[in-house]
């Protein structure tokens, strides 16, 4: 056989469909691949921030989106090997969306064989009522939404709120407190509540969208769209996410050394004189040390609300 027609025997050979048998080989490999790399992410920000410990009962807020039936699936995975015993439970609220599938999360839930609630509250009729017409809905539902999960919470002996939020929801709110509110400020990957009747963790900081993106794909989550309100379009979080995954294809490794920046902070190196004494050339507990101590001097009982627009 000449080069030509080897070429072109090469050529014929690549365009062949796969068949279904080895597309459902390298399906299994992709996703034991990913399952492997979420594990040990979720392991290590678990183990770095002292996420979880012996005894506590966690509770998975599940929205219906890919992100949440991500940390659900792979909490219950670690939680067959974890060195430490720890409850888990799952929690959903109903907010009486018009067209919200009522019987997919429960469908779901019950097939994994796990605790789990639903919540029935129209906080739909509420956003509605309260927000002026073509104005974004985003802020007073997530306020209502929290309000409802943190109070459940500690009606019923949760030690942990699990949140599904990710490395770039990380990496996007950092930009959006810069670019709209002035601030150098993220989300923590575990918050205390100042009342001290919560603890927020964040399990998938260290994860990747893309990776839980593909994962829940493979994994075939019966994903609810967060777009029954009609009032998801032209978001600013939007925006920032566009303009994040545009430098994630142009500029390869930068959103992993912009989050790396994120846990490497130098308060000297800043302009913040809550967080650096640049006369004495000392680090400060921060403002909210500063606040904690004003309280305290003042003896304000009503200090240290939980701010649900914080988390």
């Amino acid at each position: 056989m000449n080069v030509v027609a080897m070429s072109e025997a090469m050529t014929a050979n690549l365009d062949a469909p796969v068949p279904a048998s080895e597309q459902e080989r390298r399906q299994k490999l992709e996703l034991n691949k990913l399952q492997k790399r979420l594990r040990r992410e979720v392991g290590q920000a678990i183990a770095d921030f002292s996420m979880i410990e012996a005894g506590d009962k966690v509770m998975c807020c599940l929205s219906g989106g890919k992100d949440s039936y991500a940390m659900l699936d792979i909490l219950m995975n670690l939680q067959k090997s974890a060195p430490v015993s720890f409850e888990l439970i799952a929690v959903n609220l109903d907010q009486k969306q018009p067209g919200f599938p009522e019987d997919v999360l429960p469908n779901y839930l019950a097939s994994l064989g796990i605790e789990y609630h639903i919540i029935e509250k129209d906080t739909y009729s509420i956003v509605k009522e309260k927000v002026p017409e073509g104005k974004t809905t985003c802020g007073l539902c997530s306020r209502l939404r929290r309000g409802i999960l943190y109070n459940f919470a500690a009606e019923h002996g949760v030690t942990k709120i699990a949140l599904g939020h990710h490395r770039d929801d990380l990496l996007e709110t950092l930009f959006l407190n810069m670019f709209y509110g002035g601030k150098l400020k993220s989300m923590p990957p575990v918050l205390h509540s100042d009342d001290g009747r919560n603890t927020v963790i964040r399990p998938l900081v260290y994860a990747r969208e893309k990776d839980i993106a593909r994962y829940a794909a493979l994994r075939r989550f019966p994903i609810i769209p967060c777009n029954l309100c009609g009032s998801q379009e032209n978001l600013q979080r939007q925006v920032i996410k566009e303009m994040l995954q545009a430098w994630d294809k142009q500029h390869p490794g930068r959103l992993e050394t912009m989050f790396r920046a994120l846990c490497n902070v130098e308060p000297s190196h800043l302009a913040d004189p809550n967080l650096y004494d640049f006369r004495e050339g000392r680090r400060l507990g921060g403002k909210r040390q500063a606040m904690f101590q004003n309280a305290s001097a003042n003896g304000d009982e009503h200090f240290g609300r939980l701010d649900v627009l914080n988390l």
